[in-house]
């Protein structure tokens, strides 16, 4: 396996995720040569980014009009390890990897049924204001969501 400058070791940082969605490749999502387009892996870390962030209770808050923030998608990059085609079913893994004042770093694992590594990823959400656009720090609650899933997994690494 390629060198991912993200992952420092491969097999601890494997084994931190615990959370996972379960994605069935659609005929829409190959190419002319029957594999996954290069940019489909973006939108399976998009949904499993919103299962994973109304798993923790996020999306609820950022979803009532009356809220002041919302979250953005600041970078994302992938690595892709190998093919996947149409009909395939693949579990994509989230994690959180590091928490900053307002943003946090996830980190993304897809793989397919019979354990095959397909892509990796990483990329950084940022709490903004909804009015003025700047970011606003987490509340005391959001963080306390994203450190409980370090419970079992380890810890996460701070930003200030």
């Amino acid at each position: 396996m390629k060198k991912i400058a993200y992952i420092s070791d491969f097999k601890k940082w494997e084994k931190e995720f615990e959370f996972s969605c379960p994605i069935q490749v659609r005929f829409n999502e190959t190419d002319m040569y029957g594999h996954v387009n290069n940019t489909v892996p973006f939108t399976y870390f998009e949904y499993a980014r919103i299962e994973y962030l109304k798993y923790l209770g996020f999306m609820e808050y950022w979803n009532d009009p009356d809220n002041e923030t919302i979250p953005v998608v600041a970078d994302l990059q992938c690595d892709f390890l190998a093919q996947m085609y149409f009909d395939d079913r693949i579990h994509v893994y989230v994690k959180v990897n590091e928490i900053g004042r307002s943003s946090v770093d996830l980190h993304y694992m897809g793989k397919k049924g019979d354990g095959t590594l397909c892509f990796t990823g990483r990329g950084r959400i940022v709490q903004v204001n909804r009015q003025t656009g700047r970011p606003e720090p987490w509340k005391q609650g959001m963080k306390d969501m994203l450190l409980k899933q370090f419970e079992s997994e380890g810890e996460p690494t701070f930003k200030s």
